[in-house]
C-alpha cells in the first residue's frame, strides 16, 4: 500500500513532539492495515475518513481517503476537533 501525505498533513506532523508523532505513527500503521477503520463522512466531505485516536491523552483526528483500487491511502489532516471539520471542507475544496 502507498501512503501519500498532503502538504497540510506534512505541515501538521511538523509541529509535534516527538512523543506525538510517535502516537501519529502507530495510528497511520493501524489504518494502513484496516483503511475502513475510520467513519465514513457523507456530503462536503463524500470519500473522506477520520479516525480518532488519543495523543498525550488528547482526543486527535486524521482525516484520509483509501483508493480501494490504487491501493492508496492519502493522509489529508492532522488535529483536535476545534475546527477541524471547517478547515478539512476548506482544503478539500480549494
Amino acid at each position: 500500500m502507498r501512503i501519500l501525505l498532503t502538504r497540510v498533513f506534512k505541515a501538521d506532523l511538523k509541529r509535534l513532539h516527538p512523543n506525538q508523532k510517535a502516537s501519529v505513527d502507530d495510528a497511520v500503521r493501524f489504518i494502513a492495515s484496516n483503511p475502513k477503520v475510520g467513519e465514513a463522512k457523507v456530503g462536503d466531505l463524500a470519500g473522506v475518513r477520520v479516525y480518532k485516536f488519543r495523543v498525550v491523552g488528547q482526543l486527535t483526528l486524521l482525516a484520509y481517503e483509501w483508493k480501494e483500487t490504487e491501493d492508496r491511502l492519502l493522509l489529508l489532516t492532522l488535529g483536535d476537533h476545534e475546527n477541524f471539520y471547517r478547515d478539512l471542507k476548506r482544503e478539500r475544496n480549494a
